[in-house]
């Protein structure tokens, strides 16, 4: 598990929540991580990426039938909250599902479900 992102969530499940015990910049990581999947179409965008193993952001709006600038804006806030990682070829960015990242947020479902 990657103490960076989740561990306010499992440091302070089970004790008491008081400023000392809470680590607010791991809270504000873990907080940007899952709302960057709690929205439909990016959902729907790391599919496709995970369908094609990784994809160029032209592809990929091609793929999805969306305006390429709506694409690009979701590729940025996954890659902010670090989901995806890019590789440069030339002038093209490819984007690839960090999976390391998706099994600890998987992970955490199972804990928390």
């Amino acid at each position: 598990m990657n103490t960076m992102i989740f561990h306010f969530l499992f440091q302070t499940m089970g004790t008491t929540y008081n400023k000392q015990n809470v680590d607010y910049d791991a809270a504000k990581i873990a907080a940007k991580t899952l709302r960057a999947i709690n929205h439909k179409l990016r959902q729907r965008i790391l599919k496709v990426i995970n369908e094609n193993q990784r994809i160029n952001v032209t592809d990929l709006h091609a793929r999805m039938r969306i305006e390429q600038s709506v694409a690009s804006q979701h590729l940025a806030i996954l890659r902010g909250a670090k989901i995806v990682k890019t590789e440069r070829e030339s002038r093209t960015i490819f984007y690839s599902l960090n999976i390391s990242l998706i099994a600890e947020i998987e992970q955490l479902i199972l804990y928390l479900s």
